[in-house]
C-alpha cells in the first residue's frame, strides 16, 4: 500500500491544536450540555468543507466530509466533556471554573479530532469516500454516544460505516507519542446493581423484636463476592465492587431499611448476561431466608468495547509507518473501566487506540493517572493523534478489505 503520511502536515498545525486544547481546558464543562466547548469546536471547523449538524438534546457536533472520489464511509470520534474535579496541577492553562477539570484528556481529544478534520479536508478532492467526525459530550457517565446514535449519527454519511476509530490519551504510561491497542475486548462492559433490603426497625437493645436489615445486607455483600469467584471464569472475568452502603441514623436504633449499590464489570456480554440474573436471585433469596424483602435493580450501562482485528491491524500499520515500530505496543489485557465508544464499535468494525501523553519530565511509575486532579497531558501528543486518525481514515477508505 502506498504510504500517504499526514505526519508533516499535522506537525505544521501543532501550535494551533495546542492553542485550541488550552482554550477548551480553561473552560471545562461536564455532562451533555457543553455550550462553550461546542462553540469552540464550531469555530475551529469554520471554513472547512464540512456538512455540520449539532445535537438537539445534547451539545454534540457531527461534521461530514464528502470526498471528491466515490467510496465508503468511516467515523472518527473525540469526546469533549470534563470531570467534576478541582484542578491541582500547575499548568499555565489551568481550569478557570471551580470544581471542574479536564482530567481525562478529552480536551486533547477535541484538538486531535479537529486536527484530523483539517488534515483530511485539505485532501478532500483526493479522498475516496466520506468521513464522519463525531464530537461527543457526555462520555463520563451520560451515554453521550448512545444519544448521538439515537439522533442519527450512524446515518450521517448516508451509507453504512466500514470503520470507526478514536484515540484515548493517558497522562502516565509509556513515552509520549506511543500508541497501543489489542484485538478483542478493550474496555469492560459495566452494569449497576442496586439493592434495598426492607426489614423492621426497633431498639438496639432488643434486636429479636425487630427484623434487622443491616446484617442481611452485609451478608449479601459477602455472598456477591463469592458469587463472582465461584460462578464466573477467571478467563472471562467479572469484577464487582460495592461503592455505597447506607443504613440507619443512630447507633442504638435498628433501621427499617439498608441499601447498597455496586458496579459490575465484565469483559464479555455473555459473562454479564449470565451474572446479573444470578446476582438478583441470590440477594432476593437471602432476604427471603431472613423473612425480609429485597428490592433489586440490575441495569446494564455500557457493553464491552470490542476491537475488530482489521481495525487494530490498520492502526498498528499506520503507527509503524508514520512513527516507527517502537511507537506501537500490543496491550496484554483489557481495561476494566468502561467506554461508550463501545456503542459505535458495536455498529462498525473499530478500535480505540491508546495514546500516551505523559510529560517527558515525569516518571512513568509515579505520574498521576487520568481522573487525578494532578493529571497533566503533554501537547506533544496532539499532532501524533491527529495524523494517525487521519491516516487510518485515508487508508481504510482507499483500501480493499
Amino acid at each position: 500500500m502506498t504510504t500517504h503520511s499526514f505526519r508533516t502536515a499535522a506537525e505544521a498545525i501543532a501550535p494551533e491544536l495546542a492553542a485550541l486544547r488550552h482554550a477548551v481546558h480553561r473552560e471545562p464543562e461536564t455532562g451533555l450540555a457543553l455550550p462553550l466547548t461546542q462553540a469552540k469546536v464550531l469555530d475551529a471547523l469554520a471554513g472547512l468543507p464540512l456538512e455540520i449538524t449539532t445535537g438537539k438534546g445534547l451539545s454534540s457536533v457531527t461534521a461530514v466530509l464528502r470526498g471528491g472520489r466515490p467510496g465508503p464511509a468511516v467515523l472518527l470520534r473525540g469526546d469533549m466533556d470534563a470531570l467534576p474535579l478541582q484542578e491541582l496541577a500547575d499548568v499555565p492553562y489551568r481550569s478557570r471554573i471551580d470544581g471542574l477539570m479536564h482530567a481525562c484528556g478529552h480536551d486533547q481529544h477535541v484538538a486531535i479530532l479537529v486536527g484530523a478534520a483539517r488534515l483530511l479536508s485539505a485532501r478532500q478532492e483526493e479522498l475516496p469516500g466520506t468521513v464522519v467526525f463525531m464530537f461527543q459530550p457526555g462520555e463520563e457517565g451520560y451515554d453521550g454516544a448512545g444519544l448521538m446514535i439515537e439522533e442519527g449519527l450512524l446515518e450521517a454519511a448516508g451509507s453504512p460505516l466500514v470503520g470507526a476509530y478514536s484515540v484515548h490519551v493517558s497522562s502516565n504510561g509509556g513515552e509520549c507519542g506511543t500508541f497501543h491497542g489489542r484485538v478483542g475486548t478493550q474496555t469492560a462492559g459495566n452494569a449497576e446493581l442496586k439493592v434495598t433490603v426492607r426489614g423492621k426497625g426497633g431498639h438496639g437493645s432488643t434486636p429479636y423484636t425487630a427484623a434487622d436489615p443491616v446484617p442481611v445486607a452485609a451478608e449479601m455483600v459477602l455472598a456477591l463476592q463469592n458469587l463472582v469467584t465461584r460462578t464466573t471464569s477467571v478467563f472471562d472475568p467479572v469484577v464487582l465492587t460495592v461503592g455505597v452502603f447506607q443504613a440507619g441514623s443512630k447507633l442504638n436504633i435498628i433501621p427499617g431499611t439498608a441499601e447498597f449499590e455496586t458496579t459490575v464489570r465484565s469483559t464479555s456480554p455473555e459473562a454479564m448476561a449470565g451474572f446479573l440474573p444470578r446476582a438478583v436471585r441470590l440477594v432476593e433469596g437471602i432476604a427471603d431466608g431472613w423473612g425480609m424483602t429485597a428490592e433489586v435493580s440490575a441495569e446494564e450501562i455500557y457493553p464491552a468495547m470490542i476491537a475488530a482485528e482489521e481495525a487494530v491491524d490498520l492502526g498498528r500499520e499506520v503507527v509503524n509507518d508514520l512513527y516507527g515500530e517502537a511507537s506501537w505496543f500490543t496491550a496484554e489485557h483489557p481495561i476494566m473501566a468502561s467506554e461508550d465508544f463501545s456503542r459505535v464499535t458495536a455498529a462498525a468494525p473499530g478500535v480505540q487506540l491508546g495514546l500516551s501523553a505523559r510529560p517527558a519530565d515525569t516518571d512513568p511509575a509515579t505520574a498521576p493517572f487520568n481522573h487525578s486532579p494532578y493529571a497533566v497531558f503533554d501537547d506533544a501528543a496532539l499532532p501524533a493523534g491527529a495524523a494517525v486518525l487521519a491516516e487510518m481514515a485515508w487508508r481504510r477508505l482507499g483500501a480493499i478489505f
